[in-house]
């Protein structure tokens, strides 16, 4: 399997995801303090929006690239 088939298979699964979830999050750091033995953290979460064009888009673009990479 080369790299062409490798991206374009990572591409429509992406895209299918993206498709279906619509969005995901991530817990991000964001503030530390040390005073003395004591340790305090600060997490915020964060949800970004998928939108339906761009995981369509990559479904398209992983098909476009498995069908070129067939031809040759």
């Amino acid at each position: 399997m080369n790299a062409t088939k490798v991206v374009a298979i990572i591409l429509i699964v992406a895209g299918v995801l993206g498709l279906a979830y619509k969005q995901f999050s991530y817990t991000k750091d964001t503030h530390e303090a040390k005073i003395g033995p004591l340790e305090f953290s600060i997490k915020e979460k964060e949800t970004v929006d998928v939108p339906a064009w761009a995981g369509a888009g990559a479904i398209a673009i992983g098909v476009v690239l498995l069908v070129v990479g067939r031809k040759k």
